[in-house]
């Protein structure tokens, strides 16, 4: 599913956290923890199952860098398939009929991905050509005897889809995009391929080539007025499309299309929230839907065959999440993350009933009882709309303890804080630091109006409502000290750090901006090639750069430096293409000239997002110093 354009501006990894504990429930004495130990809890994710079962490809940063694993389903024993020491790599999946498979991976986070195979006696070979092209991959032909990627070699600003045979590793080119059409869905028998066009990002049209036919791009989503839609999966006979749209409606539900007669019907729709996706196992035997309810993701998995609901007993509490099947659809493996505990691997037997946990991810130098769980809040702006926050309390703080606290404002826009595990969120909080995560307006999930409710206001309402937050924390939260609340954030979030200090210098003690724009004309010119399909998005939602360069400029905290009083830190990837380094050198500069407190962390070999744990280690006890001396009140103002 499409949300709005936070595929630009999000926070990633760096940020990599449910009722509180007491402390009196502890088995073991409150004790803190390094950031070194918080990153030993490792991150993990992927699940593809091997052609015979018995095995799962995923990717781990078990090594301080992600790199490809096999976790044996009935040993556990995980073996690394990948040794990289520099660069990150993702696996796509196993090959069809072989243990070779299929990853990415981009230089210091440059994003311009490559695709590799590696075979099973670890020979690596680079399927990618020209070193300034990017590779997407969009998944294996249901006959398993082919796969599709997407290249913008020809022209950097568009995606051609390529068709690459199994045996030969030969692609051939499917379908040439000259108009910004990116690939959503190809139909199992491959006769169909479903196109998206993106005009902005509440309206978005969808396309279908019959390659059986002549082979152009047909229009088969509402014309009139702005209205989503997203290709979700072709019907296992091929008869139908399924997708996701909002006509009609503030939220997205599922509607189905047939390919023949271009009847569309309603299959789906929850009386309030987005339907986030939907799709098939193999044979089709089972459907997966999931609902976002409220930042949690809510999985419904049916069987086609009989209607009936599959139920895993036995689960830990947690989100579900990366569902999918074997081939066979005898084995189901899944991922279950709470905010107070890491993703863990399971897989599920259908024939048995038995669910089996594969991973046991959190440090254990950590005692589960030290972590806490977040509490949802929801308040009112000042001009009455409703928003929402998870709030995270340390064990220690009370009344009598007043603790200092951190608004936590996530990427985008419209990106969305949910209540999952975060290393980084745990080690402040366990370091005696309130964290609320804020949904605040524009923020995806929570419907299309809510959504759009911050278009072309950034600066103003969004971030009146982070002080609205603010008040309501020193308002209502008899633990934290009203005069010590700071505001981090990463990517538009960083963003939102810069303008909260350039525009309302007075309101927080400090921030804190991971990889934050602070001068949206550049931003805006600078936007990625391959970008293009998105640009006018951005654009909708942001400005134009082009022709509204006066309002971009009055909402750019770089030019606004010399309102800011409040002490900062500013961490930023020298590789990132999205916010470039010379974006933090100048807002640095500007607030040194101007006699402010300002730190600087920059890490050579990082782009949009710090993958590496050594330098996750650097920034965070970097952002923990600076908080304890200029949050805590070691230092006067």
């Amino acid at each position: 599913m499409k949300t709005k354009a936070f595929l630009f501006l999000t926070m990633t990894a760096f940020l990599g956290a449910c009722a509180v504990q007491e402390p009196e429930e502890q088995k073991v004495p409150f004790q803190t923890y390094s950031i070194e130990q918080f990153l030993k809890t490792v991150s993990m994710g992927g699940g593809y199952f091997s052609p015979d079962e018995t095995k799962l490809l995923v990717y781990s940063n078990e090594t301080g860098i992600y790199n490809a694993y096999s976790i044996n389903i009935s040993t556990g024993e995980t073996t690394m398939l990948t040794d990289s020491t520099n660069e990150t790599v993702f696996p796509y999946g196993y090959m069809p009929n072989d243990e070779r498979f299929l990853y990415t991976s981009d230089q210091g986070g440059n994003e311009i991905n490559h695709l590799f195979i590696r075979d099973p006696e670890g020979n690596i070979t680079e399927l990618t050509e020209g070193e300034n092209a990017k590779e997407v991959f969009y998944g294996f032909a249901h006959d398993l005897t082919s796969f599709f990627t997407g290249n913008n070699r020809r022209d950097s600003r568009f995606f051609d889809v390529y068709q690459w045979d199994i045996e030969t590793l030969e692609p051939e080119l499917i379908y040439k995009n000259e108009d910004g059409l990116n690939l959503s869905a190809v139909s199992r028998n491959e006769r169909w391929i479903v196109l998206e066009k993106i005009h902005n990002d509440f309206d978005t049209d969808l396309y279908l080539v019959d390659r059986e036919g002549d082979g152009k791009p047909v229009l088969i989503s509402v014309e009139e007025g702005e209205i989503r839609h997203s290709a979700a999966d072709f019907t296992p006979d091929d008869k139908k499309l399924l997708y996701l749209t909002d006509e009609g409606s503030d939220w997205l539900h599922l509607m189905s299309y047939d390919l023949e007669t271009g009847e569309r019907k309603e299959v789906f729709r929850p009386q309030k929230w987005d339907v986030r996706y939907v799709y098939y196992s193999h044979e089709g035997t089972y459907r997966v839907i999931g609902v976002n309810e409220n930042a949690v993701t809510q999985i419904i998995i049916e069987n086609t065959n009989t209607g009936e609901k599959l139920e895993v007993a036995d689960l830990p509490e947690g989100d579900l999440s990366g569902v999918s099947f074997s081939r066979s659809e005898e084995l189901m493996q899944f991922y279950i993350i709470n905010d107070n505990a890491p993703s863990n691997l399971f897989v599920y037997n259908l024939a048995t009933g038995e669910p089996t946990q594969l991973t046991d991810n959190l440090n254990p130098e950590i005692h589960a009882n030290h972590l806490v769980q977040s509490e949802l809040i929801t308040m009112k702006a000042r001009d009455g709309l409703e928003f929402y926050g998870y709030l995270y309390k340390p064990l220690e703080a009370n009344p009598e303890n007043q603790v200092p606290a951190f608004l936590m404002i996530h990427g985008g826009p419209g990106g969305q804080s949910r209540p999952t595990y975060n290393p980084s969120k745990q080690f402040l909080v366990n370091h005696g630091y309130a964290v609320f995560d804020l949904n605040y307006r524009g923020s995806s999930g929570f419907g299309r109006s809510f959504s759009m409710a911050d278009d072309q206001k950034h600066g103003r309402e969004p971030l009146w409502e982070c002080i609205d937050a603010k008040n309501w924390l020193a308002k209502n939260v008899d633990w934290i000290d009203p005069e010590k609340i700071g505001i981090l954030g990463g990517s538009y979030g960083g963003y939102m750090v810069m303008a909260a200090l350039a525009f309302e210098p007075e309101e927080f003690a400090v921030g804190v901006n991971l990889f934050g724009v602070t001068n949206w004309v550049r931003t805006l010119k600078n936007i990625p090639a391959w970008w293009e399909s998105q640009k006018f998005a951005l654009y909708r939602e942001l400005g134009n750069p082009e022709t509204q360069e006066d309002m971009l400029y009055e909402i750019s905290p770089l030019f606004h430096a010399d309102q800011i009083t409040r002490p900062v830190i500013i961490l930023q990837g020298a590789n990132d293409p999205r916010v470039l380094q010379v974006e933090s050198d100048e807002m640095v500069e500007a607030i040194r000239n101007k006699d402010g407190i300002v730190e600087y962390v920059l890490f050579g070999d990082e782009g949009h997002g710090f993958t590496k744990t050594a330098n996750r280690i650097q920034g965070w006890n970097a952002i923990l110093a600076f908080s304890d001396k200029y949050l805590k009140g070691t230092a006067s103002e």
